[in-house]
């Protein structure tokens, strides 16, 4: 990435996700600071609270971590594991993370774990090359290569997200079908936002006055 270290507001694992959602609801959270919860947004918060919470135990040469901060500056990247696991016999690290749904055709889900993966990257000086995501609606745990189309993805998604922090402007509104299941949509009025032309209005008015 070609933004110097010292310009760049350090971005939540969360964000790239909220992003690949909705730039404008992933905006209005980490930028306007605005949240409310819904009934899958209280879920998830109930799920990952619940796998944050464990102690730390160790199983047949595996030492899970749970609830584990990560913090990359260089990268400008910081979150929270819901869990991780050290394995003694290979010495190497695996983030897991917990969803409330199930898999995705999307790469939504796998932006975020490569995020983490990288935040341990930085943080341990080591390769992390897999982890996973458990789905509570599946019960099923899937494990994710970290490969390298995985990583510009996420790299790429990262710059985005730190040049729009940069330029501090909530985009507009673009309705669609996941409106509808976005926890902010009473507080974003998407349908009425993009009715509303008073902006257009008053850049035509100032048009003519320079005519």
């Amino acid at each position: 990435m070609h933004s110097d270290v010292a310009d760049r507001r350090s971005v939540a694992i969360s964000a790239l996700q909220h992003y690949l959602f909705c730039p404008r609801q992933c905006a209005l959270i980490h930028l306007e600071q605005v949240w409310q919860e819904n009934f899958l947004t209280a879920h998830g918060r109930q799920l990952h609270e619940r796998a944050d919470s464990g102690a730390p135990e160790s199983r047949k040469g595996v030492r899970f971590e749970r609830g584990i901060t990560v913090n990359a500056p260089k990268l400008g990247l910081h979150g929270q594991l819901d869990l991780l696991e050290y394995h003694t016999k290979s010495s190497t690290y695996l983030p897991v993370e917990y969803k409330r749904g199930k898999p995705k055709a999307t790469n939504v889900d796998k932006v975020q774990l490569c995020a983490q993966a990288l935040c341990l990257e930085e943080m341990m000086a080591t390769q992390v090359e897999v982890g996973a995501l458990w789905y509570w609606q599946t019960r099923k745990r899937l494990e994710v290569e970290i490969d390298a189309a995985l990583r510009a993805q996420t790299l790429a998604l990262l710059e985005q997200i730190q040049n729009l922090f940069r330029q501090g402007r909530t985009p507009q509104p673009e309705y669609g079908k996941h409106c509808k299941s976005c926890s902010l949509y009473e507080l974003c009025q998407p349908k009425l936002m993009q009715g509303d032309r008073s902006s257009a209005y008053v850049s035509a008015m100032f048009n003519l006055d320079e005519k």
